[in-house]
């Protein structure tokens, strides 16, 4: 098949979980013997062997970023025709019925409840709202990753969907640069990341950690376009022991998963999150914010909090190592069963080689 996928900012992945998505199945969808084309916002000199990508110009600006580029590559699509399409993010909804006129069937992946971030104003918390509405009837198929999102089309909309999850590598990568760098050292530190936008509560766990009594660390790992001002309360501490550089990918953002003493995830809002499976695929000790969605991952094998983080960080510090490592494992193996690139990609080749079919 050909296949192209929108809505991202692009690869290689250098931002959320939807670029992370993008780069790992179309690079497996290539290996499977497709051609897959991947629309980007910025060049990057990392190549993506194998996979063609189409470089767009955008509206830098929170509102108009994603939907102006979308609608660019949506031009371009048409214009250069491919078997199959995959448009990420719910907010791209509006755009799935213009392949569609011209015979290409079209998946959009919705992702989480996007009205509900704290970042937007009220209209465009309207018009995430509009566009669940709209996904529901102008995509061929509708895709979520999250049965809790599969549960809310079905009863809000009468919508069904085709539940695919997220996936995620297995075991730790043994090199360590990146603590060297950042003056860590392994098991020596609680890990958060996440983009810093007030709805994944960075706030909250760096007062959590400050009022924790520990020599361990907390090392801070995220930034987030247009939230400035935010960033800035964030990084506003005193506390020596917290070390807040900024994002990273890549190699080392797998080396300070595998080698945190626990891994701390705080979003509230959205469908699966990519971070919280990354982190228990490494094997790591984890920390979750209770939400229904993060439940679903967590199946039982990561422990729970709401505004009582201070108090389980003090938990898990106090655990014994035996037990330590049997959380950890508990969450390598529950990514084992679930949450296998190689069974995501099968998934999805298989519903996209049913839409051409049909």
């Amino acid at each position: 098949m050909r296949i192209a996928i929108l809505g991202t900012r692009g690869i290689p992945a250098a931002y959320g979980g939807f670029e992370t998505f993008a780069e790992e199945l179309s690079r497996r969808l290539v290996e499977r013997g497709h051609r897959v084309t991947v629309y980007c916002r910025e060049k990057s000199p990392s190549p993506c062997l194998g996979v063609d990508l189409v470089y767009l110009p955008t509206i830098r600006h929170k509102y108009f970023d994603t939907i102006v580029h979308t609608f660019l590559s949506t031009i371009h699509l048409l214009l250069h025709r491919q078997d199959v399409a995959l448009y990420c993010n719910a907010a791209n909804a509006i755009f799935t019925w213009m392949p569609r006129l011209l015979g290409i069937p079209v998946a959009l992946n919705v992702d989480g409840l996007e009205r509900k971030r704290k970042k937007w104003n009220a209209a465009a918390k309207a018009w995430y709202l509009i566009s669940e509405r709209l996904a529901t009837f102008c995509p061929t198929a509708v895709v979520s990753d999250a049965r809790n999102i599969a549960e809310y089309y079905q009863t809000r909309y009468a919508k069904p969907t085709n539940f695919i999850a997220y996936g995620a590598e297995l075991g730790k990568v043994r090199s360590t640069d990146i603590l060297t760098k950042l003056g860590l050292e392994s098991g020596e530190y609680f890990l958060y990341v996440s983009r810093l936008e007030p709805e994944n509560n960075a706030m909250m766990v760096r007062e959590s950690f400050e009022r924790l009594a520990t020599t361990k660390k907390l090392a801070i790992i995220g930034d987030a376009p247009y939230a400035d001002q935010f960033i800035r309360r964030v990084r506003d501490t005193d506390d020596p022991r917290i070390v807040m550089p900024g994002a990273i990918y890549g190699t080392g953002y797998r080396e300070l998963q595998s080698h945190c003493f626990a891994y701390v995830h705080a979003t509230e809002v959205g469908g699966t999150h990519p971070a919280l499976i990354e982190a228990m695929g490494r094997g790591a000790l984890t920390l979750y914010f209770d939400t229904v969605e993060n439940q679903e991952v967590a199946g039982g094998c990561a422990l729970p909090f709401t505004a009582d983080l201070t108090e389980t960080m003090a938990k898990v510090l106090a655990m014994s190592a035996v037990q330590q490592d049997q959380w950890r494992a508990k969450a390598i193996e529950r990514v084992r069963e679930r949450y296998s690139w190689d069974a995501v990609t099968f998934q999805y080749e298989t519903l996209l080689s049913r839409l051409c079919q049909r």
